[in-house]
């Protein structure tokens, strides 16, 4: 299973590398992590860290990881590859490795990642990464990418930004459910198409900005290292 997200950050390549390197700064955009903490090394050479996802109140998935190579380019190019695996058997991914570029452009970077995974349980595994796993792994982490954006653009928190994703849902959602008590079905339907396909507000994180396919040949990434998945 592998997924791909890519976002354009007009901030200084500097400013993200500290942001996406540093486990204190990284947990605060991230919406996958509910904590990330550096076992060993810092945000400018290699690391290992552990990792925690908060599912459900009690229900905390755990795991590690760690980089497995840096490269910087003459052309000033960014690579850093990495590892992660999970023990925890309520985990859904078991393991897999991938890496984050960092490609300086005029005014700013593109940002990217790329990563493979093993789904765990399977063939239920597989069934259930490829209908709801994949898909939210996807959406979260291109909505997580438009929240360092904002962040590294405009300077607003990632904990306000996140206060702003929810209101702003909650409104919409508040409208479909007065409009179901007053409104035919078809109209209701309607509105709801349109709550989803609506533009959200330029302030408000949104999975839709990123892209999905890289927009021009990437260079090649660094190799995740032995053990990586394949």
């Amino acid at each position: 299973m592998q997924l791909y997200v890519e976002t354009a950050i007009a901030a200084p390549m500097e400013r993200v590398w500290r942001r996406t390197r540093d486990p204190a700064q990284h947990r605060r955009w991230d919406l996958r992590f509910s904590s990330i903490s550096a076992l060993d090394g810092d945000a400018g050479r290699a690391q290992r860290f552990a990792y925690a996802t908060r599912l459900l109140p009690g229900v905390v998935i755990t795991g590690t990881g760690h980089t497995t190579a840096e490269r910087a380019r003459a052309d000033g190019i960014r690579t850093s590859a990495l590892r992660f695996a999970s023990d925890h058997p309520l985990s859904p991914i078991a393991r897999g490795g991938g890496h984050w570029r960092y490609t300086p452009r005029p005014g700013g970077i593109d940002f990217a990642t790329g990563y493979r995974y093993r789904p765990r349980w399977g063939r239920a595994g597989r069934a259930a990464d490829a209908v709801i796993v994949g898909p939210l792994m996807d959406w979260a982490t291109a909505w997580s990418f438009d929240r360092l954006r904002l962040w590294c653009e405009e300077g607003t928190a990632p904990e306000r930004l996140r206060g702003r994703a929810l209101v702003n849902t909650g409104l919409r959602a508040l409208l479909l459910a007065a409009a179901a008590t007053a409104l035919p079905g078809w109209a209701v339907a309607a509105l709801a198409a349109a709550a989803v396909l609506l533009p959200v507000p330029r302030g408000v994180p949104a999975a839709r900005r990123c892209r999905r396919r890289p927009a021009a040949p990437a260079p090649a990434p660094v190799r995740a290292g032995r053990g990586a998945v394949r």
